[in-house]
């Protein structure tokens, strides 16, 4: 079979593995792919697993879009210990016993977190606090404050909750939980505000994110499964998703003639339909080829990214 280029344009999904970072990961990369140009759509903790999304070569100006898309995520809540992460990761700075919790107490909190709400950031995290990223200064030992942000939880549902012992003795309850929200949402975070609503603290012990926009687990490769696609000589190489593919996957299309098409990548605002929600648009030419990233702007397009 004939092999792609050494320097593909396109996606790779990766199902990346706890312990390592989006940056671990975007260096395997790059050194599978022979490429430099390797960027992420949306970090993930090195605790959590899952889908991330690659961009290589053309397809890194993507990524700042697909970013913004919405996720999903399973995870595990305990409750009765708080962190300085919020999650498993950092050191427990407060414990309390958490056994007998009403269930509907739990899911009255979880409520509360459900919908459109305003959440602060997790302390610990790459948010940047007059240049200074906020993890740095609480490990300069600072007193960081966050500012709530709006963020949108579609779901967050209760999948089962059980009561366990940490390994300090404390008694906690787990709580399995599943979420879909919007960009810039942390989690932990929830953990977080679910324990401080119900009296007895709580941070993230497990999380697996399996949607980025529309790409989902089930497209998801492990490092091994690409490196092993990479070293058989019988095969295909790296399984990249190709650009008209990947924008077609996660932006509404929009066809457009071959005169539009030159006006377009010239530069020109033509006229633009209005289609259903928000974003950009994926304007594609008359032989399927993708030309643009695209917005409405007083019924004009106006690119935001050209690819052809």
């Amino acid at each position: 079979m004939k092999r792609q280029s050494t320097k593909p344009g396109g996606l790779v999904i990766v199902d990346k593995p706890s312990g390592f970072t989006s940056h671990d990961v975007v260096a395997k990369m790059r050194g599978m792919a022979r490429t430099r140009r390797v960027g992420h759509a949306g970090t993930l903790d090195p605790m959590a697993t899952g889908v991330l999304v690659l961009g290589l070569e053309r397809a890194t100006k993507l990524l700042g879009h697909l970013a913004l898309t919405e996720k999903e995520y399973v995870g595990t809540i305990r409750l009765g210990q708080t962190t300085i992460t919020d999650d498993a990761e950092g050191e427990i700075t407060a414990s309390k016993a958490a056994h007998g919790l009403a269930r509907e107490d739990v899911d009255a909190g979880v409520a509360e977190l459900t919908g459109a709400i305003m959440q602060v950031p997790s302390k610990v995290s790459a948010i940047k606090i007059d240049g200074k990223r906020s993890y740095k200064r609480v490990r300069d030992g600072e007193d960081v404050e966050i500012p709530a942000r709006p963020v949108t939880i579609s779901s967050f549902a209760v999948h089962s909750v059980h009561e366990s012992e940490a390994a300090d003795g404390t008694p906690v309850t787990d709580v399995l939980i599943s979420v879909v929200c919007s960009s810039g949402t942390y989690i932990r975070a929830l953990a977080r505000d679910l324990g401080a609503g119900l009296g007895v603290g709580g941070h993230l012990t497990a999380l697996r994110r399996t949607r980025v926009g529309p790409y989902k687990l089930d497209r998801a490769r492990t490092l091994e499964q690409l490196q092993a696609a990479v070293d058989d000589p019988e095969g295909d190489g790296l399984p990249v998703m190709p650009l008209g593919d990947a924008a077609a996957a996660a932006f509404t299309r929009w066809d457009v003639s071959e005169a539009q098409s030159r006006l377009l990548l010239n530069g020109a605002r033509v006229p633009m339909p209005l289609f259903e929600g928000d974003g950009p648009v994926a304007a594609f030419g008359p032989d399927g080829t993708f030309l643009a990233l695209v917005e409405n702007q007083g019924g004009r397009a106006k690119s935001l990214a050209v690819f052809a």
